[in-house]
């Protein structure tokens, strides 16, 4: 048995960038809206536009992260700002940011991406004996289409997400209620997750032990018990 795992009773991951293959799933949302609202009338490709669109939601999401913004702020900004810097007033911005974001979130979610090894690792989970939780800061809407398109929902015991309760990773607050929802213990959880600053703090800081998984240079398979 893999030692990550000694004394562990229930295993937690985060969803984007650990299970779901958040990058694959956007370019091929942002590359979709990019076509059906015609937004080359403001980008010259459909590159530039995922470039500018990454960086400003990049940005909003460490402020969301930290509580500093809201969500309706979030999907709102990271629509509204790359418009208006290619050009487009601000009316029209928010005009095009209001269909924007419901359009987006339901590609992303229909997508169906995971990482290597993420189906194979939870299978394993439970062949094991181990309790598997979601715990993500991700929307509500989004996220529970994205456990079911790509096949991730049936190997899952327990799904948390920060919508819940309105706080967001690494907030001790979010880790405590997993607990409660499980009715398990920060000695018997572990955490893995990609972002050291959400994931792994917050874990760490609410007792739990907790693994780092970067998907560009880790593999999931070399986490299977």
């Amino acid at each position: 048995m893999n030692p990550l795992y000694d004394n562990i009773k229930w295993v937690w991951l985060d969803l984007d960038d650990t299970l779901y293959d958040f990058q694959a799933a956007s370019l091929i949302a942002l590359g979709k809206v990019h076509s059906d609202l015609e937004l080359s009338r403001f980008f010259r490709s459909a590159d530039e536009w995922i470039d500018i669109y990454h960086r400003h939601n990049s940005a909003l999401w460490k402020l969301y992260n930290r509580a500093e913004i809201t969500k309706e702020f979030l999907k709102m900004e990271r629509f509204r700002r790359p418009l208006v810097e290619a050009g487009a007033d601000d009316a029209t911005a928010r005009r095009l940011s209001m269909q924007l974001d419901p359009l987006y979130l339901d590609l992303l979610g229909r997508a169906g991406c995971t990482i290597p090894g993420a189906i194979e690792l939870l299978q394993s989970l439970h062949s094991n004996g181990f309790k598997v939780g979601i715990l993500s800061n991700g929307f509500t809407e989004v996220q529970h289409k994205k456990l079911l398109s790509s096949g991730i929902a049936p190997y899952t015991d327990c799904v948390v997400l920060s919508d819940e309760i309105g706080i967001n990773k690494p907030d001790r607050r979010l880790f405590d209620y997993a607990l409660k929802k499980a009715g398990t213990t920060a000695s018997a959880s572990l955490m893995i997750g990609d972002n050291p600053d959400t994931d792994i703090a917050g874990a760490t800081a609410a007792g739990w032990r907790a693994r780092l998984f970067n998907p560009a240079e880790d593999s999931l398979y070399a986490l299977l018990p």
